[in-house]
């Protein structure tokens, strides 16, 4: 037997601002114990029995970061990424995977979808379920798993079982049916992972969504091969993705498909959807409140406070949630949570980077950090990894200045190439094509000052990159 988990892994980040942003989504968000929920995840796949590979569907903005998280935990299965250039939502991430796995391991390869951003506490309980759902999928079934519900909640789809045969799909309810679901005992939540044959698959892709199966065919027969992200890596031509209908794999197929089994499980699901559900992962004191970071709370009673770089201190608050990042802070009541993506849009409509970057961003040659920024000028932290290169690149509006910190830097500045030592630096005029290079096994640490009329990160003309986004 063949298989092949699929790790579906992206999003906007909108629930979880201020510390997930478009551009590092809830996947990346760090637990407690120091790993992210993609890692998590990909442990979870890596750990099931006979597994030949794993697939991660992700965008293509997050390769390099995605590659950077599974480096991390030291994979040991072989990995390739289908890299979207947008989103198109679940049924085109589920059709290019099974397509890309029929065409590499054959139509009896049997696939285990499971989406990057949920945590499971009880990974036996998850062990158990998974072993069942691939015998069922190897019998030519359709697979989904069912959570216990463990309350009447409206955020999530159900799913109505027969033993393990599944007898609807529901969307959220209203309370009052999502009390009714909890009473009968027939209902489960749906929590996205899925199960199957690539041959199964494809049959019913055919049969109830032709339409993406065969434009995710076509934008896959143009996807272009890369290198350099840690295994195989397929990108998707921008203007063949689109063409894909934007549906939800609910909606385009398991709503319309009979024969569907449910494996039910109670394993300790979350699928992580608000702030509320990140401070349960961390113990409560006798106040109920509950800390992540460095807070000093008096006369505060049933409060989350999540500190990433300074101290937090709170007087006389009750019921509230409070989230302290490099570059924004978030304050909102607990009953309120669900408005944080409002929030979100908000940032986004007002073209607000906080919706997008971190003061803190991550490239595929290492990260920068925004130090200060004010009128006609922006300083900032570059760290770039041993071997890296940024692109030969040029800016119309802002000429740069580097001081290497530490390491050494292998600089290419207008027709010069010249190598900097520490506390050496360089001057660069604007319109002067520039490379910034790490020739070393070391971290090169260096400060950039721009100056200019403009200072935005679209500033930029790629002339050559590696990673192929000139």
């Amino acid at each position: 037997m063949t298989l092949i988990p699929i790790i579906i892994s992206g999003g906007s980040g909108s629930r979880l601002w201020p510390v997930s942003r478009k551009a590092h989504p809830k996947p990346f968000i760090r637990l407690p114990d120091g790993k992210s929920l993609l890692q998590h995840t990909f442990l979870r796949a890596a750990a099931l029995q006979d597994v030949s590979g794993i697939v991660t569907v992700t965008n293509q903005d997050l390769q390099f970061g995605t590659a950077d998280e599974y480096r991390e935990v030291n994979p040991g299965p072989s990995m390739t990424m289908l890299l979207e250039p947008a989103g198109r939502d679940t049924a085109a991430a589920v059709a290019a995977a099974t397509l890309h796995v029929a065409a590499t391991h054959g139509g009896d390869a049997i696939l285990f979808v499971m989406p990057a951003d949920h945590i499971i506490r009880d990974l036996d309980a998850f062990g158990r379920a998974a072993s069942r759902a691939v015998a069922l999928a190897g019998q030519g079934r359709l697979v989904t798993l069912g959570i216990k519900p463990t309350h009447a909640e409206t955020a999530y789809g159900y799913i109505e079982a027969d033993g393990e045969d599944v007898v609807r799909f529901v969307e959220k309810p209203s309370r009052e049916k999502a009390e009714e679901y909890l009473r009968t005992g027939r209902f489960h939540w749906n929590g996205g992972m899925l199960c199957f044959r690539a041959d199964t698959m494809l049959a019913l892709l055919e049969k109830h969504c032709a339409d993406i199966l065969d434009a995710t065919r076509a934008s896959l027969e143009t996807a272009t091969k890369l290198d350099g992200a840690g295994g195989e890596a397929l990108a998707f031509e921008a203007q063949a993705f689109a063409r894909i209908p934007a549906l939800s794999i609910d909606y385009a197929l398991l709503e319309k498909a009979g024969g569907i089994a449910v494996v039910p499980s109670d394993m300790g699901w979350s699928d992580v959807g608000s702030w509320n559900a990140i401070a349960e992962l961390t113990d409560a004191d006798e106040a109920g409140n509950r800390v992540q970071g460095d807070a000093v709370l008096v006369g505060t009673r049933d409060t989350y406070v999540h500190g990433e770089k300074r101290l937090v201190a709170g007087v006389g608050l009750k019921d509230l949630v409070i989230v302290d990042s490099a570059d924004a802070l978030l304050v909102a009541a607990k009953d309120s949570l669900q408005d944080v993506k409002i929030l979100f849009e908000e940032l986004k409509s007002q073209g607000h980077e906080a919706h997008q970057f971190h003061r803190t961003v991550h490239r595929p040659w290492g990260s920068y950090t925004v130090l200060e920024e004010g009128e006609r000028f922006k300083i900032k932290r570059i760290e770039v990894k041993p071997g890296a290169s940024l692109s030969l690149q040029m800016h119309h509006h802002r000429s740069e200045h580097w001081v290497v910190v530490t390491g050494r830097a292998k600089v290419v500045n207008g027709d010069r190439e010249l190598i900097l030592e520490t506390n050496q630096s360089t001057y660069i005029e604007k319109e002067h094509k520039h490379r910034l290079e790490n020739p070393t096994n070391d971290p090169l640490v260096m400060i950039e000052v721009q100056s200019g009329d403009y200072l935005g990160e679209d500033d930029i003309v790629r002339f050559d990159d590696i990673y192929g986004r000139s």
